[in-house]
């Protein structure tokens, strides 16, 4: 991979969703939500406190996340289409 995300960043491969329902009907492209759910491919350092001590990131790259539905910054690396965003865009880890 050629990006490493900067301070308290992660970069995100959104996890693709299904193309059929329970039901059995299959969703065109055109219907699909954007899935809420991905994976971290990269972190950054942390975030840094004023007197310069670094904060630990809580997440890790692996790690299965849930985000915000308008988070982050789409951008294509290496021809895959991911996602930049804070950490604090994340709203919790998937087990």
């Amino acid at each position: 991979m050629a990006f490493k995300p900067l301070h308290d960043r992660v970069l995100v491969r959104r996890v693709q969703s299904d193309e059929k329902t329970k039901g059995g009907l299959i969703i065109p492209d055109s219907a699909k939500e954007k899935p809420a759910e991905g994976e971290i491919v990269a972190c950054g350092e942390g975030a840094r406190k004023d007197s310069g001590e670094l904060i630990a990131m809580a997440v890790k790259a692996g790690d299965r996340v849930l985000f915000g539905k308008w988070s982050g910054t789409e951008v294509t690396v290496d021809g895959e289409e991911l996602l930049i965003m804070k950490e604090s865009d994340i709203l919790g880890i998937l087990s």
